[in-house]
């Protein structure tokens, strides 16, 4: 029988010996969408692809992207533990064309995969099309042979997939496996479709049009193939058993919390914990850190569900940093940051469980006393349920959960209008920078004019050509004495904000005129965009400028960042190697380190980390800079930063 991590190594192994580039997984916090809370469908990661903003790497790609539906609009968290295949984290396995082959291709390679390298049936196996999309329907019968009763034409939105109300959509085409006659529920589009009987396992997405505003579509100059597996649906098919809970990923899970607290008590509870435990330590390696807002919200809700389910158990200690180890065990070799982040990973769950049943007590003993009298069919009032949530840090859906067995539901309108007088009072923390609204023209302007090459790891002065001139968001060929624009050069020495090292500014200087840079930005990934405030004359698109970094500041931001660095390996030594970098400022003038740790840092331990850091500083050793692969520089010992994504190699400084 297959393992869950020989399944996913087969799925990559056999697209990549049909010319597909295999694609690491994306980190779960989205790297080039802000609409979204975490990443969660495999073609995620390559949205910019499919819509045109950027050009892929390869024609043909595979991955087994992480994926969590947790919050927002995809949330499955209320019906974790109770039902056969619902997960808060899932892998979705696929495989994408970009403009090569398209509904043959497609249909082939999963008929091939499926039948012959994973052995199912062809018997086992139906298909659903798009009522109108006879070309899928025709490839179904000449390729594997299906007979037009399994070949299911379904009219609805379900076989037809759009990105949104406008840009790439098509047809879908998802196929099903049959797990037989003993199983209530019938084929797709039965009126017994909802039973278990059928289960959806890929779904192939045929993008072959453009929706826009008025409704009309046209067909796309280059159609296009994303596809989605579970594997988790998929494992549980190759394993020949019909829940997902039923697996060997799950099963060794399940048994280290069984371990811990026994065997008895709730199966539900056990199932939860190991679902949670998955996706509680996947946020947590990809940079989240439990919090009351945002992100970090939906991974304090996930935990803390989890650990109630512990308290349920009868489990007298924390429970879920103690199976993390079996996680990294099972999954680390397939995503080697779940090894990397295992300390975080353990010293988070533990302070979060510890802080976690110092309040459980209080807010359970407030819920009992609140549900006193209530029966089946009563309702929780919200400001109780608000209470329990703004005091106690029980989120919503972990007291509908504590409710749930005996039939009391929560007053969901009273809980948002407290939560929404809460709001009004408090002072807005956060405002969008307004960079997401332009960040289609920059990827626009990056198509056409290619990367900026970047001369400042051994130069402060360059001249390059202005190749690019935006003022209010549009594209101007001048702008002249007292505007302030954004500039884009081929070459340039002035380094773009990144890694919490503050943008270089400086001079531009051309015959006639002269400007200061203010701030230098990266956009589109490799695009540097140069903030200038024109001081005199004219500048205009294809002039040559000569572009002047101040070199003291350059400097000292240099030593800062040192600095930085320093601190973070002092931290780690004095306080543990679960710290983990949350972020950093760092320009001419300061640093500014945030990090994760449990509580305060007492004095004796800051005086230690300045000492620390002050002793290899007076060392005055030589930097060493070398380019390589960011797995030997991981090896070599650079320290990763959580949830970053790194290109093909890295510079590494010693």
């Amino acid at each position: 029988m297959p393992s869950l991590n020989d399944i996913r190594s087969t799925f990559l192994s056999y697209f990549q010996a049909n010319d597909h580039l295999v694609i690491p997984s994306a980190p779960l916090v989205p790297q080039n969408d802000p609409t979204l809370l975490f990443v969660n469908a495999g073609m995620v990661p390559f949205k910019n692809y499919f819509t045109g903003a950027e050009t892929p790497p390869t024609l043909r790609a595979a991955s087994s992207q992480k994926s969590v539906r947790a919050g927002g609009k995809h949330n499955d968290l209320d019906n974790v533990g109770y039902t056969a295949r619902h997960h808060t984290f899932f892998e979705m396995l696929g495989n994408f064309s970009f403009g090569d082959y398209f509904k043959e291709g497609a249909i082939e390679l999963a008929w091939g995969l499926l039948t012959r390298n994973f052995g199912i049936p062809a018997e086992k196996l139906c298909v659903t099309v798009y009522h109108t999309d006879d070309e899928a329907a025709d490839l179904w019968k000449r390729i594997a042979g299906l007979p037009d009763h399994r070949i299911i034409r379904i009219a609805t939105s379900d076989n037809f997939w759009s990105m949104g109300d406008t840009g790439p959509c098509g047809p879908c085409s998802e196929i099903f496996y049959d797990h037989g006659e003993h199983i209530p529920g019938g084929p797709p589009g039965s009126p017994d479709e909802d039973g278990d009987r059928f289960v959806e396992i890929w779904n192939l997405v045929f993008m072959q049009f453009e929706q826009f505003a008025d409704g009309t579509r046209k067909p796309l100059p280059k159609p296009q193939i994303d596809t989605g597996m579970g594997l988790e649906r998929i494992t549980a098919v190759l394993q020949g058993v019909h829940d997902n809970y039923d697996t060997d990923l799950f099963r060794t899970l399940i048994a280290a919390s069984q371990g811990f607290v026994g065997a008895d008590g709730e199966p539900a509870s056990h199932r939860v914990i190991a679902d949670h435990l998955r996706s509680s330590s996947f946020l947590i390696a990809d940079g989240v850190s439990p919090s009351n807002e945002g992100r970090g919200y939906v991974l304090r809700r996930i935990m803390r569900r989890a650990m109630r389910h512990a308290h349920l158990l009868g489990a007298q200690e924390p429970l879920m940093h103690r199976l993390a180890p079996t996680l990294i065990s099972e999954m680390g070799e397939a995503y080697p940051e779940l090894r990397r982040a295992q300390p975080m990973i353990v010293e988070t769950l533990r302070q979060e469980e510890e802080r976690f049943r110092r309040t459980l007590g209080r807010g359970m003993a407030l819920l009992e006393e609140a549900t006193t009298g209530l029966g089946e069919g009563d309702r929780l009032p919200g400001e109780v349920a608000f209470r329990l949530y703004d005091t106690y840090g029980f989120p919503l859906d972990l007291t509908q959960d504590a409710l749930r067995a005996r039939g009391v539901a929560v007053d969901l309108d009273g809980f948002q209008d407290a939560m929404r007088r809460q709001r009004e009072m408090a002072r807005e923390a956060w405002t969008g920078s307004g960079q997401a609204a332009a960040a289609a023209e920059w990827f626009a302007i990056r198509e056409r004019l290619g990367a900026t090459e970047f001369l400042g790891y051994d130069r402060t002065e360059a001249e390059g050509e202005l190749v690019s001139l935006v003022r209010g968001g549009d594209e101007t060929p001048s702008a002249g004495a007292g505007e302030t624009v954004f500039a884009v050069f081929d070459c340039t020495p002035f380094y773009a904000e990144g890694g919490g090292q503050a943008g270089d500014v400086g001079v531009a200087t051309w015959p006639g005129g002269r400007g200061r840079v203010l701030d230098t930005q990266k956009q589109a990934g490799d695009l540097f965009v140069h903030e200038i405030e024109i001081l005199e004359g004219e500048l205009q698109v294809g002039h040559r400028i000569r572009l002047a970094v101040d070199a003291d500041l350059r400097r000292t931001t240099k030593a800062n960042h040192s600095a930085a660095h320093l601190l973070h390996a002092a931290l780690r030594h004095v306080l543990g190697p679960h710290v983990a970098q949350k972020g950093q400022m760092v320009d001419g003038e300061r640093v500014r380190f945030d990090f994760s740790h449990g509580g305060p840092v007492t004095l004796a331990e800051i005086e230690a980390i300045e000492a620390e850091v002050n002793a290899v500083i007076r060392q005055n050793r030589s930097a060493l800079t070398e380019e390589m692969a960011p797995e030997a520089a991981i090896a070599a010992g650079a320290v990763a930063l959580f949830g970053e994504k790194y290109g093909e190699s890295v510079r590494v400084l010693t």
